[in-house]
């Protein structure tokens, strides 16, 4: 009796397990090819632009003294000098101090400006996900396998969901990133 009741239990999970539906959808594309990613990508490189300007207007002035300095310094007396090496010494300070600060500032303006966007892309995929009567939907970043047949791919669904252009692809946006990039590097 106890054999059939274990069979019988383990022919119903079985049973309630196929019932069960699953999904997978490329969650990084999702984000990545959302346009309100376009528009923090542009904010950053901003940001970034402006660093990298302030960082060179730094440098310029550091090494306009440091060559002064290398042209004069038989000239200088031990206390002009001594004064003109620790000016040199803070501005290298200040460039350093100036490095590390605006890495972080921009890593959190990143993080701040990227949280929406990931909120967003999860509560549409969720949605989808609810709709279809999913139980588990699988990032397909992070899994080994997927077994087609018995796992349903929502990338398209939440595409369309969050406003991303059928015909826009990872290879496309990255064609975009290296054009600007290469216009930016002619501009310079």
């Amino acid at each position: 009796m106890k054999k059939i009741l274990l069979i019988a239990a383990v022919s119903l999970i079985g049973v309630a397990a196929s019932a069960q539906k699953f999904a997978h959808v490329n969650f990084q594309e999702l984000v990545q090819l959302m346009p309100e990613s376009d528009q923090a990508r542009a904010v950053i490189q901003e940001s970034q632009k402006n660093a990298q300007e302030s960082y060179q207007e730094m440098m310029n002035e550091f090494q306009d003294k440091y060559a002064k300095y290398q042209q004069n310094v038989n000239s200088y007396t031990p206390a002009t000098r001594k004064t003109k090496e620790d000016e040199l010494t803070q501005i290298q300070q200040r460039i350093q101090e100036f490095s590390q600060n605006v890495e972080q500032e921009l890593q959190e303006q990143q993080q701040k400006l990227m949280e929406p966007i990931y909120k967003k892309a999860q509560e549409k995929m969720q949605e989808i996900a609810k709709a279809g009567g999913y139980i588990y939907v699988f990032d397909r970043g992070s899994i080994l396998y997927i077994d087609e047949a018995q796992s349903t791919d929502i990338t398209a669904e939440c595409r369309k969901a969050l406003g991303i252009p059928e015909n826009r692809t990872l290879e496309s946006l990255q064609a975009e990133l290296a054009a600007q990039a290469q216009a930016t590097a002619n501009a310079q």
